[in-house]
This record gives C-alpha cells, sequence and structure tokens, in this order.
C-alpha cells in the first residue's frame, strides 16, 4: 500500500487528516489508544469534568468570607463518573466515524518504521499489519506517563492518568491515596480528590510545588493544600513501597536530612512526568534526530532532520499541552495543504497554560529567575484579589491567607516578559495577556511608545499590520479547557464569504 500522508495519532494529528483529505490525498492514519488523543480520552477534558464539581466545593466550603454557611455536599460519584465518561466514549463514536471516511486508511495499533518511508502496524496481540509506504509522515504519537523506578511499586500495584481513565478508574473516592509528583497531573489529582473527601498525601522531589511556576506561586499553592488538609512533602522521594492487611505503605525518604516517612494509603497515583513515545516506533529507523531524553527535535516548520517526516505535539517536547499542538497543526496544515507560497513558522514565544488546581495557576512567558539569569533589565508588579473591588465582594482579604494574585514582569520598552495568576479563574485572566504578547511578536514596528506616538503625530503608518485586528486573536493559543475558547473560537465563525 502507498499513501500520500501517513499521520500517527488522532489528537491535534487529525487537523492533518482532514486537511489533507480536503485535499483529495490519500491518507493513513495510525493510532494506538483512544481516538481523539490523550486530551479527549484521559486528559484535559476528562479531569476537567471531575476538577468542576471539586470546584464548587471549594467554593461552597469559603462561602463563610462572604456570609454564606452551606451544608456538606452530597456527593453522587455514579453521576459524576457517568458525565465524565460520556466525553471520554465520544472517541468510539469518532473511531467509527473515521473508519468510513473515504480515501482514509485506519490502523489501529502502534506505528513502527522500517525506513524512513515505509511503516508496518503493530496490533495490541502483537500481530503486525503488512508493511506500507508514505509520501509524508506526520508524527503527533504524544507521550505517556514517566514511572520511576521504586522498590516494590510493581508488586504493590498504583495508576497513572492512563491507567485512571481506563481500568483502574475507581466505584467510589479513595479514602487514602498517595500522589507521587507535584506538578500539573499531581495538583490537579490532588484537587479532585481531597475536595471529594479523599485523605490525601503529596509526594514530591522538587523542594517546591509546580516547580515551572513563581516560587511565591508555589508557596502559596502548597499553604492552600495544607489548609484544606492535604498532607505536602516537598523535598521528598519515595522510595519503597509495601501492602499489609491497612493496605498500601509508601516510604517517603527527605532528601535533605534523610528523614523517612511511612504512609498508608490505599491507592498510588504517580504524576512524576512524561516521557516521549519516539522509542516505541522505532525511530532509530528513520534517521529522525532526537534529543537525550528522546523527544524529537523540530525547527520552527515543524520539520525533523528527514525531508519527509514531520513532528508535532507532545512528542516534540515544546510544551505538552493541547493547544500548543494544535496551534502546530494549523500551521503544519497551512504550510503542506493551504497552497500558499509562504510559509508559517511556529513561534513558543508565547505559550500561555493553566494548571486547574485550588487555587487555580495560570502562566506565560518567563518567570522573574528566568528573567534574572538572561541578564534582562525588567520590572515587576503585583496585584492582589483583595485590591480590587471584585475580589473584596468576594470576600478575599490580605489577612485571609488565601488572597491570590496576578504578578506581571515587564521588560524594556514596557515589553510583557511573563505574568503569573494564582486564584479564581486565572486562566480567563490570562488570556488576553496572550493576546498582547502575540500581537506584539507579530508587529515588526518598533515596540518603543514614544517612537510610535511621534510617527503617529507626523502621519506615518506603522509596519504593524495586525493592530486594531483581530489577527493577534485568531493566531493566539488560547488554553485548553477553558472558557476563553468562548470568546476566542467566535472568530473562527465568521463567514466571509456569506456576509449580509
Amino acid at each position: 500500500m502507498n499513501f500520500d500522508v501517513v499521520i500517527i495519532g488522532s489528537g491535534a494529528g487529525l487537523m492533518l487528516v482532514e486537511a489533507a483529505l480536503a485535499n483529495g490525498l490519500k491518507c493513513a492514519l495510525v493510532e494506538n489508544s483512544g481516538f481523539g488523543g490523550t486530551c479527549l480520552t484521559k486528559g484535559c477534558i476528562p479531569s476537567k469534568m471531575l476538577v468542576y464539581p471539586a470546584d464548587l466545593i471549594r467554593e461552597a466550603q469559603s462561602g463563610e468570607r462572604v456570609g454564606l454557611t452551606f451544608a456538606p455536599p452530597e456527593i453522587d460519584w455514579q453521576k459524576i463518573s457517568d458525565r465524565m465518561w460520556k466525553q471520554i466514549n465520544y472517541s468510539d463514536r469518532m473511531e467509527e466515524g473515521l473508519r468510513h471516511t473515504q480515501n482514509l486508511t485506519v490502523f489501529k495499533g502502534t506505528g513502527e518504521f522500517v525506513s524512513p518511508d515505509t511503516m508496518k502496524v503493530r496490533s495490541d496481540s502483537g500481530v503486525y499489519s503488512a508493511e506500507f509506504k508514505g509520501s509524508k509522515f506526520i508524527i503527533a504519537a504524544g507521550a505517556r506517563s514517566f514511572v520511576p523506578p521504586m522498590d516494590g511499586l510493581e508488586q504493590a500495584g498504583y495508576l497513572t492518568y492512563e491507567s485512571f481513565f481506563g481500568d483502574k478508574y475507581p466505584s467510589e473516592p479513595w479514602k487514602r491515596l498517595v500522589i507521587i509528583g507535584g506538578g500539573a497531573i499531581g495538583a490537579e489529582f490532588t484537587h479532585i480528590f481531597s475536595a471529594l473527601g479523599t485523605k490525601v498525601s503529596l509526594v514530591e522531589m522538587n523542594t517546591r510545588l509546580l516547580p515551572t511556576e513563581e516560587e511565591e506561586i508555589s508557596a502559596f499553592v502548597k499553604r492552600q493544600f495544607e489548609t484544606n488538609g492535604v498532607d505536602v512533602f516537598t523535598g521528598s522521594k519515595a522510595i519503597s513501597v509495601s501492602t499489609g492487611e491497612n493496605g498500601k505503605t509508601v516510604i517517603v525518604e527527605d532528601t535533605a536530612t534523610g528523614s523517612k516517612t511511612d504512609i498508608v494509603c490505599d491507592e498510588i497515583f504517580i504524576a512524576s512526568g512524561i516521557r516521549s513515545n519516539s522509542d516505541t516506533m522505532k525511530i532509530e529507523n528513520t534517521g529522525v534526530s532526537v534529543d537525550a531524553k528522546g523527544w524529537i527535535i523540530t525547527n520552527e516548520l515543524l520539520e525533523t532532520s528527514v525531508k519527509n517526516i514531520w513532528a508535532i505535539g507532545d512528542i516534540n517536547g515544546k510544551y505538552q499541552f493541547r493547544h500548543k499542538a494544535n496551534r502546530e497543526a494549523e500551521i503544519l496544515a497551512h504550510n503542506l495543504f493551504g497552497g500558499h507560497r509562504t510559509k508559517k513558522t511556529m513561534s513558543y514565544a508565547s505559550v500561555p497554560w493553566a494548571v486547574f488546581t485550588w487555587p487555580q495557576v495560570a502562566h506565560i512567558g518567563i518567570t522573574e529567575s528566568e528573567a534574572e539569569s538572561r541578564g534582562l533589565h525588567y520590572r515587576t508588579a503585583k496585584n492582589f484579589y483583595s485590591m480590587i473591588a471584585g475580589g473584596i465582594a468576594m470576600g478575599y482579604s490580605r489577612h485571609g491567607g488565601d488572597d491570590g494574585f496576578v504578578k506581571i514582569i515587564a521588560g524594556e520598552d514596557k515589553t510583557i516578559l511573563g505574568v503569573h495568576i494564582v486564584g479564581p479563574n486565572a486562566a480567563i485572566l490570562l488570556q488576553p495577556f496572550e493576546y498582547l504578547m502575540n500581537a506584539g511578536y507579530k508587529c515588526g514596528a518598533s515596540r518603543n511608545f514614544f517612537q510610535k506616538f511621534i510617527a503617529e503625530m507626523q502621519g506615518l503608518k506603522l509596519n504593524c499590520s495586525p493592530a486594531g485586528t483581530y489577527e493577534p486573536i485568531s493566531d493566539s493559543m488560547v488554553i485548553h479547557p477553558s472558557l476563553n475558547e468562548l470568546t476566542a473560537w467566535v472568530i473562527d465563525k465568521i463567514d466571509w464569504d456569506n456576509g449580509d
């Protein structure tokens, strides 16, 4: 078999499938898991179906700030779960539709390269398909959980986000849960289950939670977790696991002092990071360059070191977010199938993200420590929720212990270097800064305010065509999943061909 385009991965890769099919090309799609990718089947969408009930619980618990007291909630875990599985199960309908799509051949299994232009697919049962060729290969095969070595872990059993949204999903919330890893996944699941009444112990090797965030935000989130009954062990390593009559016991060692703590739990959730899936597809048979951790190296055109192979999404190691992958897919579709002479390039200068924990965290640009290490001239400023009328109305005060804030890092010529938010609706509050930063990136004119002012006074038109248009919005990444999509995606519904 010969295909014009082979796409490996049905997350953001589906956008390339659609673009290729729209151009009449013969396509193959390879997927070894649920169709729709990590985001739909075991990531951002199903997790938010659990985050939102947890948000409501925490919000109700804080009602005393404004004079309201609510009774403890009655949790219908079955209803919560059914709503979540309904979203995940859309994957089955998606697969069925794809299998009946003209000019598209679907392979279920793991794609393995035989050479740069040849692949075969191994099913879960180990049976291989016939070899097939592709003129173009687009790798969007994602990543998987990294499970650290730990004595007794395999024997005791554990779960990851893949198995949680699979065969290890609980029939009811656990009474005691140990989460190993204090990054985004660990922080979100800590929020979910602690709000639902589970006794959560969170273990992080780094000296602080959410280590990619501002230090004061990491400290703030830790304090809020502890206030809500979470036992937080930072600068600590889970070294072994055993089982007994009372459940599983995780032995945690303080990396500074060497002291050990035994934590008894019902289940262990591993959230200690992710690893590239490039090693599953025999990438070495292609000559594609990967870095020391196995992430596929791509340039600004999403090209790999092999001319007929491109890579997008988690597998290129550059910001593991669905909205980043979507943007890469849009750019690659434009370049490969859009029929345009001018190619678009991918910029990672302003990638926004959010951690949907409690309190919510959002981030774009660099941190203050990064600005300092680069020798940049910068200034910082903070504004607390309690300093604005809306925050006061929500019951926040400077001495309340839960007063979140926004921190901005500004460079020379008033450029925005970074914005960091912790508190209610952080993701929504962050999104406008993505538009502003993206507009600055797209604008070829000087950003110096006084130069612009003088030019405008002299009647000169600056070379900044996106200014005043919706281009910075349509060209910007939008945090997924967040309510920002409601307003950002309305731009896509403008129909210039059928106007009034």
